[in-house]
């Protein structure tokens, strides 16, 4: 008897019934019956009405799907949505994560995806169209951090939030001040080396967590705080107990929901009470469980991972720098298990040291341009740019006007801000949910880095900006 003869896959031309069923046998890590499967079908059922009346690309999903991309492809396009994601079965996701998810990695996370070379609509090109076909992203996984084993899928360096996709190292900045800022003082480089702020060179050889060399800010200037963070418990607007500082010596840190009040870098949750706490607090306090742990790395680093069962909600400034998102724009969903770095020390001093020379500079251009002096056009050309000039009269625009004020009105508490991070357990807020401010989350706890805080203090003095900050 001859063996059976494997089925040739569907045409564009056929039946969605058929076409939904043979991508369907082609899904990674499929199990029969259940909420995962009755996703998958919906999902496909949804990509493969989209592209009916685009049959071209159609077949191009077909082929890559049930040859598994072993011949080249074309990209298969669907409408980009106003916040970028697709709904199916009343869930919301990045459309090129979910059809990677269903036809190659199951396990998939929303910043593990790179477009390949030919990809025209790659999801991170911004274009109308988002390209979903799964053979035109690859998987890109950093190595795990040391000295704790973690799962392949939850290690990168970079993150996971709604909005971006891609992982990979970014480039960062080093050295004094801009040069485009016109200042010829400069405060000290990242390149001074201090190893007393450092890991063991045994524990830096075998570490991935640092991708710089160890090379720590204002060697023999600062002395390092005697505590490393500080950490404050709020219930809605209200803080409840007393703030929690972590003292140096220990480099990690828990955060969780249970009632041991002894140990010096356990914070508990659980333990403080509160005459106001409303019922969202209570019930959303029941649900921290394990909580966070927070981890110092190098001189200032920190790391997170959430150890509770139930996803916990970032603002970092940091992770708004990953997603190529504006500081403040994005609240990142954190998953449990995962472990990823929330803050960076040297990007944090260094864009500090550029938005205060950046603030100081403006400010002179300011009072120049009040004084109507001549020398106010070359002022913001320093701060702004060539577009900030009428090239007919060779004075400011509005808009040009505009971006000086801006920059002059940079303060403490803006500079503050990048040295802090938020978090909220259980429930998120921000653009993508109804609660608009952290104030409205049941319970959440905000971390102040006091090395980041030190550095800015320097800068500040350095800078004379203190009487600028206390008037913003």
């Amino acid at each position: 008897m001859l063996p059976p003869q494997p089925q040739a896959p569907p045409a564009a031309s056929d039946a969605c019934l058929t076409i939904v069923h043979s991508l369907m046998c082609h899904r990674q890590g499929a199990v029969h019956g259940g909420e995962d499967e009755t996703f998958a079908k919906r999902a496909i059922e949804s990509l493969v009405k989209k592209l009916k009346e685009k049959r071209d690309e159609l077949d191009a999903l077909i082929i890559a799907v049930t040859m598994s991309g072993r011949r080249p492809s074309k990209c298969v396009t669907i409408q980009r949505t106003l916040d970028g994601r697709l709904q199916v079965a009343g869930k919301k996701g990045f459309p090129h994560v979910i059809y990677a998810r269903l036809w190659r990695w199951p396990d998939l996370h929303k910043n593990e995806l790179k477009h390949i070379s030919v990809c025209q609509y790659a999801f991170d090109l911004k274009c109308d169209l988002v390209c979903v076909n799964p053979y035109h992203y690859e998987r890109v996984i950093s190595p795990a951090p040391p000295s704790r084993l973690v799962k392949d899928e939850f290690v990168h360096d970079c993150i996971q939030v709604e909005g971006e996709s891609g992982t990979h190292n970014v480039e960062r900045k080093t050295g004094g001040w801009d040069s485009g800022y016109g200042c010829n003082s400069s405060l000290p480089t990242v390149e001074h080396l201090n190893k007393n702020f450092w890991d063991p060179p045994s524990i830096l050889q075998h570490s991935s967590m640092e991708q710089r060399p160890p090379s720590p800010i204002l060697r023999g200037q600062l002395i390092s705080p005697e505590h490393w963070c500080s950490v404050q418990y709020f219930e809605l607007d209200h803080k409840v107990g007393e703030t929690f500082k972590v003292i140096a010596q220990y480099r990690e840190v828990k955060i969780d929901g249970y009632v041991n009040p002894s140990e010096p870098n356990r914070f508990c949750l659980g333990q403080l009470s509160n005459v106001h706490r409303t019922e969202a607090s209570e019930k959303a306090r029941l649900h921290v469980g394990k909580g966070v742990k927070l981890t110092l790395s190098g001189e200032g680093d920190v790391w997170l991972e959430c150890q509770s069962q139930h996803p916990v909600f970032v603002q970092s400034q940091y992770l708004d720098k990953e997603a190529k998102r504006a500081p403040g724009d994005a609240v990142h969903k954190i998953f449990p298990g995962t472990h990823l770095k929330v803050f960076d020390l040297h990007d944090c001093y260094d864009t500090i040291k550029n938005k205060a020379q950046k603030a100081q500079s403006a400010a002179r251009a300011q009072a120049l341009a009040v004084s109507g002096s001549p020398e106010a056009a070359h002022a913001a050309l320093q701060v702004v740019g060539p577009k900030a000039i009428n090239p007919e009269s060779g004075t400011l625009t509005r808009d040009g006007m505009a971006q000086i004020n801006a920059a002059a009105n940079i303060g403490v508490d803006d500079l503050r801000r990048m040295c802090i991070l938020r978090l909220s357990f259980v429930k998120g807020w921000g653009p993508d949910y109804h609660r608009v401010n952290i104030k409205y989350t049941p319970c959440w706890i905000e971390i102040q880095l006091h090395r980041a805080l030190q550095l800015l203090d320097h800068v500040l003095q350095w800078t004379q900006m203190y009487e600028a900050g206390q008037d913003h």
